[in-house]
């Protein structure tokens, strides 16, 4: 076997996936660990590098292409999502994935996110959420909380902010999941649920802007509140959750409850047993989203809320291809762009 064929043959590793660009973003910036998970889980799910696709919109999370060493686009504002539908509309062999921010995805590219979700390509979105506007110095973006002060709203935002996954789920989306920056672990599995899922997977990553929002989502990663407010979704196993594990969710009539399996009322066969599958209650685990500095809150969850599979668009289309050319063959392109309703003007 020749050199070149015996380093075909090698097995990728994640710098194999790091390009010679230097990485420019902040120091101490969260999109740093989300890189360096991509790049670890990539050689693990077997796909040469040039049929794996990143497309990004603008923002900071959309320097993404640059700093991966597989093709890529870094496209325009919110159109991420539409790109990478045609892309994979055309080219279904290919392992596409998008990454956007909160502003890039769910403002000017809300409407486009929302129909890549219904349409079900199978492709894999990234949604870096800092809950600000980072690339353009720190405006509040569509998942800030209200009243916040920044230097777009120095008396406090008035909008109501999105909760990224009940969209998701709103718009129909067949992959919902949830990691952060700073869990290196849980955000691999994600990763690798999120392209081991064959549709639409929208996977939202808490991501942490030390410039602009420092420690928006400390109170889920630091060592001295992380087990009482975060909920860690397994697949059939009870939601549990606490510095000693004995803090519970159970069903009570058609409403989550929140108990203290300490005081021997309940045990773990008490209670809400996860199951991804549950559109319903899918649906009300993503409103686990109240004020983390609320009383008797809920624990944020993180992991897979839904995940079912149903026809990708680009499975879709290309029956309907295959239908239409073996019952009336080729197709007339003159005969279609002139149509049925044609008329003469004039003598």
């Amino acid at each position: 076997m020749s050199e070149a064929a015996t380093s075909q043959a090698a097995p990728l590793t994640a710098k194999d996936f790091a390009t010679d660009q230097e990485v420019r973003w902040c120091p101490g910036c969260g999109d740093y660990s989300i890189l360096k998970q991509v790049q670890t889980i990539l050689p693990q799910i077997g796909i040469p590098r040039e049929q794996i696709v990143i497309i990004s919109g603008i923002g900071c999370s959309s320097r993404f292409p640059y700093y991966m060493n597989t093709y890529g686009m870094h496209s325009i504002h919110g159109r991420a999502t539409a790109i990478a539908s045609g892309l994979k509309a055309t080219r279904p062999e290919l392992s596409v994935w998008i990454v956007t921010g909160d502003g890039d995805g769910l403002s000017i590219g809300g409407n486009h996110t929302i129909h890549l979700l219904r349409r079900n390509f199978d492709v894999n979105i990234l949604l870096f959420n800092n809950q600000i506007y980072g690339l353009t110095k720190g405006q509040y973006s569509p998942t800030s909380e209200v009243h916040k002060i920044t230097k777009s709203t120095p008396s406090g935002s008035l909008d109501h902010p999105f909760n990224p996954l009940a969209l998701a789920l709103g718009a129909e989306a067949s992959f919902v999941a949830r990691s952060m920056d700073r869990d290196p672990k849980h955000l691999q599995q994600m990763l690798l649920r999120s392209n081991g899922h064959h549709g639409s997977s929208f996977l939202e990553i808490y991501q942490n802007c030390n410039i602009f929002n420092d420690g928006a989502f400390e109170i889920f990663t630091e060592k001295g509140t992380r087990a009482q407010e975060t909920l860690v979704l397994e697949q059939g196993k009870p939601l549990i959750y606490g510095a000693n594990r004995d803090k519970g969710v159970r069903i009570d009539g058609y409403k989550p409850q929140l108990v203290d399996l300490s005081e021997g009322k309940y045990t773990a066969d008490d209670l809400w047993i996860h199951d991804e599958t549950d559109f319903y209650k899918a649906q009300m685990l993503v409103r686990f989203f109240d004020d983390p500095s609320a009383e008797g809150h809920y624990p944020r969850p993180f992991g897979v809320f839904y995940a079912k599979e149903r026809p990708t668009y680009e499975d879709d289309m290309d029956l309907q291809i295959k239908e239409i050319t073996a019952t009336k063959g080729r197709g007339n392109l003159d005969k279609l762009l002139a149509g049925k309703e044609t008329w003469t003007i004039g003598a």
